[in-house]
């Protein structure tokens, strides 16, 4: 067994020196993408954390937050400082899926020949935005499942890919439900984290009033490319995870689950819970954490600081807990006790 804060030199590759250089030198790449993000954001450094570790780890994040917390003006100053091409879909009840994927026109050609182009849509992005995303039809929610777990779409029987790198930052209003279409738990189950955006305290409040209504308005800088995020998502899952650390991650999906399950909370108040691919999305999303934080490997700290966000939205309680009043958070909480 190895320690997780340490590399286990069984599973460095051979040119170990440059691994841990290159690993370093994205770690102050990465620190320098904070610093700018947070220039525009404030108070919001656990929001923009785990963002950043979602699409470090090259998965989709969904944003959930009541209006006016900078959701939207994160992921337009992500796409500006990572250096990505970004589009934005406002999702609305009456929105159809060729609004997102595209479609075909009919033309007519100088020779007088008529033909059909195909028009693509928003989601031939890098960074793809779907703002309030439980607000468009199951039908249209459906058009991105594929684009998310595939980076492709097929349209007319034919199949296209998607830019490099791909993501989805989608965005969800908990308070206002009338109108409303929950996500399946297909597509739930499609983004990397769930990320919960809260109020910012008072002092970065008060930053953010002084800094965005004066008359000069701060600026987001480039400072990767989207050729440089791939280079440094491939990086990242060269990056090696102790034993200890993959037992814990082990260990607290799989006592979400209510089958055959030793601990009691879990038995009586989940309907069901976390599939393998929460085990995935935990495992990269360690490697990203540490990363960010300057570290050659993740920890169980890591593992225990984004328990929440992978497997609240891959978890549903059942109508008895409801109606005790447990919360989805009490029980993630009692899956991490044992490492805590």
């Amino acid at each position: 067994m190895t320690d997780s804060n340490t590399l286990d030199t069984n599973t460095v590759p051979a040119d170990g020196i440059a691994f841990v250089k290159e690993v370093e030198q994205l770690g102050r790449r990465l620190n320098h993408v904070r610093e700018g993000v947070g220039r525009i954001i404030f108070g919001q450094k656990e929001v923009v954390d785990q963002t950043l570790v979602t699409v470090l780890a090259g998965g989709h994040a969904l944003l959930i937050g009541v209006p006016g917390l900078a959701k939207t003006r994160l992921v337009e100053t992500l796409g500006t400082i990572l250096g990505l091409d970004d589009n934005r879909i406002q999702c609305t009840p009456d929105l159809m899926p060729s609004d997102i994927l595209g479609s075909e026109v009919l033309e007519e050609g100088p020779d007088g020949k008529r033909g059909f182009r195909f028009i693509k849509g928003p989601v031939f992005a890098q960074l793809l935005m779907a703002d309030e995303i439980n607000r468009a039809s199951p039908r249209t929610q459906s058009a991105l499942l594929q684009a998310m777990q595939e980076h492709t779409v097929t349209i007319a029987g034919q199949t296209m890919s998607l830019p490099e790198p791909f993501h989805v930052l989608a965005t969800q209003n908990p308070l206002e439900q009338e109108g409303t279409y929950p996500l399946p738990e297909a597509q739930l189950d499609r983004f990397l984290l769930q990320v919960s955006v809260g109020y910012p305290d008072q002092d970065a409040e008060r930053m953010m009033l002084l800094a965005t209504t004066g008359a000069e308005e701060i600026e987001a800088e480039r400072v990767l490319t989207g050729g440089e995020l791939i280079a440094a998502q491939r990086l990242l899952r060269r990056i090696p995870v102790g034993d200890s650390v993959v037992d814990a991650i082990l260990a607290i999906v799989r006592s979400g689950r209510p089958d055959s399950n030793e601990i009691e909370e879990v038995r009586r108040h989940v309907a069901w819970g976390p599939g393998p691919r929460a085990s995935q999305a935990l495992m990269l999303a360690t490697r990203a954490r540490a990363v960010l934080d300057g570290r050659l490997a993740p920890s169980i700290d890591d593992v225990l600081a984004l328990a929440h966000p992978v497997l609240r939205h891959r978890m549903a309680l059942n109508f008895a807990a409801r109606a005790e009043g447990v919360s989805l958070d009490a029980v993630i909480d009692r899956l991490c006790a044992p490492y805590r």
